[in-house]
């Protein structure tokens, strides 16, 4: 039988070396100004990523989610079709964070530069 825990070790290490910034649920409850509560209310809806990384074993929110305090536009599409291309909330972080040399560069930067269409017609195709 597999260990099905090694392949979400492997994406959580991997996690620890694209993020360079994270915040907790209280930092991130701050800078939207609202409760964690709430915050955990967005993760459950897409419009938030939270993800647990090797370095920490309670979810963290990249801080490159956020723009002038709000959820980074196209953030949502993006993240609901990835978990419609069937991926966890740890493999999501993973590919927003990875370079990607079509865009060029990583997705969280093309969304927030404004390319949140190239985003998600890059992860639709995830989806075939």
């Amino acid at each position: 039988m597999a260990d099905d825990t090694a392949p979400a070790s492997t994406t959580r290490a991997q996690l620890d070396e694209l993020v360079e910034e994270w915040l907790s649920l209280d930092e991130a409850a701050e800078l939207l100004g609202t409760t964690v509560s709430r915050v955990r209310q967005k993760v459950r809806e897409r419009d938030l990523l939270a993800v647990k990384s090797a370095a920490s074993s309670q979810p963290r929110v990249p801080a490159l989610l956020f723009v002038d305090g709000l959820p980074v536009d196209g953030l949502r599409g993006t993240l609901v079709l990835l978990g419609d291309a069937r991926y966890t909330d740890d493999e999501a972080a993973v590919w927003l964070f990875t370079a990607d040399d079509t865009l060029p560069g990583r997705p969280i930067d093309a969304l927030r530069e404004g390319r949140g269409r190239e985003v998600r017609r890059r992860a639709q195709s995830l989806t075939f």
